[in-house]
């Protein structure tokens, strides 16, 4: 079977690759020179299951209230005249309560803890460098307050197979030594042994050329303008998308099936053909700092819950990166944001690195209100989604292009989730967060 799909980050990398492997001709359409140069160019480099809390939920609400107006705030929702980033912050709201977020964790633990068994398997067959660590993702706590309400997600986490362990301030940095300097800051941690990290720039750069020299056929510099459709009802079909090629010339490509893997870019483009997905672009930043004392740098890739930054080694560099922007699709840089993300690092291993000339980069993370993606089939026969995986998009890829490529292929997934237009193999049971924490 042809089949097109649309956006090369590192969910529709992964797609093609799957889709290789499964025996279909594939194509990868891509509007930047190539892959990996929107989302997944600098995010923070972790492969984090235990990071699966959803952002909505009982606690989130007050934050966003307490952001607004602050500039370097970690959560900074700017009210706009559009009714997009109103109607999903209603949706967001309704996620916030207990039963949903507990429900969501069930949902983004399972394809989060498959995908990365998945990236593990991928990395045995195929030799790509990208600065993997496996050393775990250790999080750390500066607000008691914060430390005791984790305690509760990290129960249900366990529960759900992710070991998600409390550590005192001194395992905290007996694990990580380079935490010594704000040691006195610190009130709890938890540690997952099984999370990593690693470049995720390389990693789908390097699964481009392995899925190039397999067969699959990237054309850059193209620029996705519509989905043409014909039939009605059940017998609605894609039967072609309409492109501009890198000369300047609208053409129409066609295949059997199409995958959407176009994240925050997906709205816009499927909105014409009645499928409105709920996810809005929240504006992730990172800074990227050269190490010049290697020894004073961590090697364990860590959350600094108060300030909603992950960092990760990554060779002779440190990746610190978080902060969260609500207001449309510009990727400008704020001045403020990118300056509270220095003075954070700075603050906790101000010695190792060289802070005069960080490297700034700004993303959008395709956010559905609960977290939990798109993957899955849609109203029309042979077009498919694989979008909307927010900030985890990097912890997630490997497994959604899997999936999906099961999914196009007449195949069950292995994992157990709600894909889009099928039913769940196994109905999840509910555990009430309130419950954890008593």
């Amino acid at each position: 079977m042809k089949v097109i799909v649309l956006g090369s980050g590192i969910i529709g990398t992964a797609t093609a690759w799957f889709l290789n492997k499964a025996g279909h001709e594939v194509t990868v359409i891509e509007r930047q020179p190539g892959a990996a140069q929107e989302t997944s160019f600098a995010n923070g480099c972790q492969i984090s299951v235990s990071h699966a809390t959803p952002w909505a939920n009982k606690g989130a609400p007050l934050t966003i209230l307490k952001a607004l107006g602050k500039e370097d705030a970690p959560l900074l929702y700017r009210f706009r005249a559009e009714w997009l980033q109103w109607k999903w912050g209603m949706n967001f709201l309704r996620e916030c309560t207990p039963q949903r977020t507990v429900h969501n964790i069930h949902q983004i633990v399972a394809i989060a803890e498959y995908s990365r068994q998945t990236l593990q398997a991928v990395r045995a067959e195929i030799d790509i460098d990208y600065d993997c660590l496996t050393r775990g993702i250790l999080h750390f706590y500066t607000a008691q307050k914060d430390f005791d309400e984790s305690l509760a997600s990290a129960a249900v986490m366990r529960d759900l197979g992710c070991p998600r362990e409390p550590l005192t301030v001194e395992q905290a940095v007996q694990l990580e030594p380079a935490l010594a300097h704000i040691r006195k800051q610190i009130v709890g941690a938890d540690f997952t042994e099984t999370d990593e990290s690693g470049d995720i720039y390389k990693f789908t750069t390097g699964l481009a050329r392995k899925a190039q020299e397999r067969g699959v056929r990237f054309q850059f510099n193209t620029t996705v303008t519509r989905l043409i459709t014909e039939g009605t009802g059940a017998a609605a079909r894609i039967t072609g998308v309409e492109v501009i090629n890198p000369e300047g010339r609208h053409m129409t490509l066609h295949a059997d099936a199409f995958v959407m893997a176009m994240g925050s870019f997906s709205v816009p483009m499927l909105q014409p053909l009645g499928i409105n997905l709920m996810i809005y672009p929240g504006k992730g930043y990172s800074a990227t700092y050269p190490i010049i004392n290697p020894e004073l740098a961590p090697t364990v890739s860590l959350i600094d819950d108060g300030y909603k930054l992950v960092l990760s080694r990554l060779g002779d560099k440190l990746r610190v990166a978080g902060t969260c922007e609500f207001n449309g699709y510009s990727r400008e840089l704020n001045a403020t944001r990118c300056d509270a993300i220095t003075r954070r690092t700075r603050e906790l291993f101000p010695e190792a690195c060289d802070y005069t000339n960080p490297a700034y980069w700004a993303g959008l993370r395709p956010l559905t209100p609960s977290n939990v993606p798109y993957i899955g089939k849609t109203k029309f026969s042979n077009l498919f989604l694989n979008t909307g995986h927010g900030s985890l998009g990097w912890t997630m890829g490997c497994g959604s292009g899997r999936a999906i490529a099961d999914i196009i292929s007449g195949v069950q997934p292995e994992v157990n989730f709600a894909f889009t237009g099928m039913p769940m193999r196994h109905p999840i049971v509910q555990t009430s967060l309130s419950n954890r924490a008593a």
